[in-house]
């Protein structure tokens, strides 16, 4: 049983994660500070506030073998309502940042399940 003093609390019962690589082209580092920022605007924009976290990615390419790349992952929590009202945005920036960072996918987080976009 909650406690009596959550009851009352705004309860976020969603969580959201992008993971923003750091390469281009399979295996070409680059600085994602910008688009880090980008990510982190966005989502707080859309649900108030926004974290980061650094990792360390790895993934089989058919080219390139393993590949290991820094990764920062965005999340943030979210309504169910405000979820369904961002989430088509949040996936037309998935798609942008695949395109200009010449990626397979971006890996979008949504509680819990991974989603390849």
């Amino acid at each position: 049983m909650l406690n009596s003093k959550l009851k009352n609390m705004i309860e976020l019962s969603s969580r959201m994660t992008i993971y923003i690589p750091s390469t281009v082209n399979i295996n070409q580092e680059i600085d994602n500070t910008k688009h880090v920022e980008e990510a982190a605007a966005m989502l707080a924009g859309f649900f108030g506030g926004a974290t980061s976290t650094d990792a360390a990615g790895y993934w089989l390419s058919n080219s390139a073998g393993l590949v290991r790349e820094k990764s920062t992952m965005i999340f943030a929590y979210c309504s169910e309502a405000d979820l369904e009202k961002h989430i088509d945005h949040v996936v037309e920036y998935c798609e942008k940042l695949k395109a200009e960072l010449k990626q397979d996918a971006i890996a979008l987080e949504l509680n819990g399940k991974m989603y390849f976009i």
